[in-house]
């Protein structure tokens, strides 16, 4: 599929958001603030959700959500991590939250601090969002009070555009920012390269050593969607990363064009990933349909790509992204119909793939 990951670079994560995601902050509703650690679950449709705020020592609380189906379970169930992309917050991919903690799973999802649609002061700081993942799963593990219904060896990653190149650097990646040079050389006109061109330091030999990835062993499985920056992985910067993966690319990425973003990565990979490519879909398309309010306050998320049913579209992806945990993570019985569904490849308007881009 092809949504467009916006180009992050170490800085267009910043800019990016307040281009294109400012709106979107006026276009969700704040929440009062969470209790230090959670506010009462609320129950829909057989899921049971939960919000709360998670210590992280010297820095803020960082927000979180998670998902979890209703009633007893046989075992413990694995775990699955969503990062969102630039600007987003917890809630941006609730309907595939919601699909997979019916399947068997449970599920928890971030708002990065300093990089959500409140507030962009440390979108460019991709090391972080790093360190985040790794509270919560920590969190999760030995604070949360649903901690003894996980599976602690059974954890898997949702990563969507800056989403995507976190999940990519937790679970072993090398990216190289240095490549932002010759990349912005032959491509100044692309989002990321406009926005780095205000920081002229951003792929400096300096910029790459101050960015510190902290990598986590624990993460067994991964769905990346529109990877952002995938060009500083090539050549073997995601030697480290031999977990399964399930690779998404909007066919009509206007953010992150081919070839530069979704292509390193597929060959990077020293393992072939399973691999989509939604052709027509454009980069946002991989975040839910807009509600009323958002679709006021974001159209440059929300405007449908012509040709294109998001709607439809997402019953499928959330299909995939289900079957693919279900297949390499151990899903206690029973399980959903959902979990169940096809194998790659079904449907006509994707085109699937397995070995590295040729």
């Amino acid at each position: 599929m092809s949504i467009r990951t916006r180009p992050l670079s170490v800085l267009s994560l910043a800019t990016l958001a307040a281009a294109t995601l400012a709106a979107a902050a006026c276009s969700i509703p704040d929440m009062a603030p969470a209790a230090p650690q959670k506010t009462g679950a609320a129950v829909q449709d057989s899921v049971a959700f939960t919000r709360f705020l998670v210590p992280d020592g010297d820095q803020p609380n960082i927000e979180a959500g998670v998902w979890r189906a209703v009633g007893p379970v046989a075992a413990p169930r694995p775990l699955i991590v969503i990062s969102h992309g630039t600007g987003g917050d917890f809630r941006s991919h609730l309907a595939t939250a919601e699909g997979l903690a019916r399947a068997g799973f449970v599920v928890v999802a971030l708002t990065h601090t300093g990089d959500n649609w409140r507030d962009q002061s440390r979108a460019t700081d991709l090391g972080g969002r790093t360190r985040q993942v790794s509270v919560l799963i920590d969190y999760m593990l030995t604070a949360w009070e649903g901690r003894g219904g996980i599976d602690a060896k059974q954890i898997g990653a949702f990563g969507y555009s800056a989403g995507g190149f976190t999940m990519l650097a937790a679970a072993g990646g090398e990216p190289d920012m240095t490549r932002m040079v010759e990349h912005c050389r032959s491509h100044p006109d692309y989002f990321d390269c406009r926005l780095v061109a205000k920081t002229p330091s951003t792929g400096s030999p300096a910029a790459r050593d101050a960015l510190v990835i902290h990598r986590d062993p624990r993460l067994k499985a991964l769905v990346i969607a529109a990877p952002a920056l995938g060009f500083t992985f090539a050549g073997k910067g995601l030697a480290g990363v031999t977990q399964p993966v399930q690779l998404w690319q909007a066919g009509a990425d206007q953010i992150l064009p081919a070839p530069s973003y979704v292509e390193p990565v597929r060959a990077a990979l020293p393992k072939p990933p399973e691999f989509f490519r939604v052709e027509g879909a454009g980069h946002y398309d991989f975040m839910p349909p807009c509600s009323v309010q958002l679709k006021l306050f974001a159209p440059a998320i929300c405007a449908p790509t012509p040709g294109f049913d998001r709607a439809d579209f997402h019953e499928t992806f959330d299909r995939e992204v289900i079957r693919f945990f279900t297949t390499h993570l151990r899903v206690p019985s029973p399980r959903s119909a959902a979990s169940e569904a096809s194998v790659p490849g079904q449907s006509a308007r994707f085109s699937p793939g397995t070995g590295p881009a040729s």
